[in-house]
């Protein structure tokens, strides 16, 4: 060796790369932020057909992860798609698939002739909370569970 020289080391070219807590960290973060990400969305309340229970401007939590938060029933309030992109509608379930509806919030097209309302299997039947004003089923008919964005939350 010279004098005032370093010592060399040889190096080789394999690394090999640690799987730290942090890196598992990370991976979990990035894991539950992609299932939020798909699995809720926010949405704002425009009008007055929900009230007392939703306000106008104010944002609902929207969960499709049913799994999650149940599945949809009787009373639940959901989240539709409307007739144009980017529309939806809020209202809550009155009745499910199978179940009749009463004669005072049965469609306007229905005839009190035809005998009891049933909801078709594969479909809802929904009201506003406000129905004086809310246009719901009573006027467009039940719902395909298909056109369904998710169930609120929270609000």
């Amino acid at each position: 060796m010279l004098p005032n020289s370093e010592p060399t080391v040889k190096r080789t070219s394999t690394k090999r790369r640690a799987f730290t807590g942090f890196g598992a960290v990370l991976l979990f973060v990035l894991a539950f932020v992609l299932f939020f990400h798909f699995s809720f969305t926010t949405v704002v309340v425009s009008g007055q057909s929900m009230l007392p229970t939703l306000q106008n401007g104010k944002k609902v939590l929207v969960s499709k992860a049913y799994w999650l938060v149940g599945s949809i029933q009787d009373g639940n309030i959901v989240v539709l798609k409307g007739t144009t992109p980017g529309e939806y509608i809020i209202k809550r379930v009155y009745k499910m698939g199978g179940e009749a509806v009463d004669t005072f919030n049965a469609p306007g097209s229905f005839s009190l002739l035809d005998g009891q309302y049933k909801v078709p299997d594969g479909m809802i039947y929904v009201l506003g909370d406000n129905r004086s004003i809310s246009e719901d089923s009573r006027r467009f008919g039940p719902v395909d569970l298909k056109n369904v964005i998710g169930k609120v939350v929270a609000y």
